[in-house]
């Protein structure tokens, strides 16, 4: 009974934190003169990545780094799979061509130098150091494009807000606090909703990086998708793919790095985690390029296809798991080459069919 209070009460909190952040943020780019795109990519991000950075911090400062590692790789396929497939089945979202410039290869560059920088078991505080650095540098060229591309870089809220005007300030102010009481409301609804859960796993006596994989990370990206849902729903299609790449770059240089920082010894980074799940979640990253350029945007097939593999994935993880079988490298090889096949094969497709 207790269980599943938590899970109902945070998912009523994610429900309803997702629509005022929604609001907020959206009102918000529209005052600042800003893209949904580059909003989705900072501050909603950002907010609804808060989640994954408070449970890996306080895992790494409980000593569960496994926990860590897996809520973070978990999320960043949740949020490719999961989230942008089942958004997508509803409502095809846009894809726009700045992504392609640098948030992309961003988020790519994040999964391959997690691979890299883990090689040696861990992430020590040095790596932490630079994660964090790099993700700051991202933020603040995403920040500095936004600007030029609204065309008000030099003066911005001055030109935008006219001095004595309290209907334009009361607006902000009334955006501002639908965000803050959004974000906590996501931050709390997730806590709840992943106590739950957890809870729940733990019955069945599985590890921690398992549980971080599966439970974990689907519990602390809920916030990704309810907001990724509201945005799609109204009509804020690119602020939802935004979203998910700038969350899925926060979740690999901001959560994991600053866990790197916090934790006293490093981030352990398993041999598991190294040879299948790190791999998986880097194939998955380079497999959104193909889809993503099949006519810049995500259709209901495509998202389709990309859920029925979140499913197969989860599945394989519990299969795995329940039969005491961890996973290597073959296994990442077996299922990572037919997904970077089909992909391509996806994107040439749907070129062929834009032409």
């Amino acid at each position: 009974m207790v269980v599943a209070l938590l899970i109902l009460s945070g998912l009523v909190g994610l429900i309803a934190g997702g629509e005022l952040l929604v609001r907020g943020a959206s009102s918000l780019a529209a005052a600042a003169s800003v893209s949904p795109l580059v909003i989705g990519l900072t501050v909603v991000a950002f907010g609804t990545s808060a989640p994954e950075l408070a449970v890996s911090v306080q895992a790494c400062l409980n000593g569960s780094t496994d926990l860590a590692i897996g809520n973070a790789v978990g999320s960043n396929l949740s949020n490719v799979l999961l989230i942008l497939g089942f958004s997508a089945i509803f409502f095809p979202l846009a894809v726009q061509a700045r992504l392609f410039k640098l948030d992309f290869p961003v988020m790519l560059a994040a999964a391959v130098a997690l691979l890299v920088i883990g090689w040696d078991g861990s992430l020590s505080r040095l790596d932490g150091v630079l994660m964090t650095l790099a993700m700051c540098g991202y933020f603040y060229w995403t920040i500095k494009q936004g600007r030029k591309e609204s065309r008000q870089l030099a003066e911005e809220f001055e030109d935008i807000i006219p001095d004595g005007d309290p209907t334009t300030w009361k607006s902000i102010c009334i955006s501002l606090a639908q965000v803050a009481i959004g974000l906590v409301l996501l931050v709390g609804g997730s806590n709840l909703l992943v106590d739950g859960c957890v809870r729940l796993a733990e019955w069945f006596g599985v590890s921690e990086l398992v549980i971080g994989l599966t439970v974990v990370a689907i519990g602390t990206s809920m916030p990704e998708l309810v907001t990724s849902l509201v945005a799609a729903m109204r009509g804020h299609r690119d602020l939802a793919v935004g979203n998910v790449v700038g969350s899925n770059i926060l979740n690999v240089l901001a959560v994991l790095g600053i866990s790197a920082l916090v934790a006293p010894e490093g981030v352990a980074v398993s041999t598991r985690a190294l040879q299948f799940d790190i791999p998986v979640m880097a194939a998955v990253s380079f497999a959104c390029l193909p889809v993503f350029m099949s006519g810049h945007s995500i259709s209901r097939i495509e998202g389709l296809a990309m859920f029925f593999l979140f499913v197969a994935y989860t599945a394989y993880i519990a299969w795995a798991a329940a039969n005491s079988i961890e996973p290597g490298l073959f296994e990442a090889a077996c299922f990572c080459l037919p997904l970077l096949a089909a992909a391509f094969a996806v994107g040439l497709l749907g070129r062929r069919t834009a032409s």
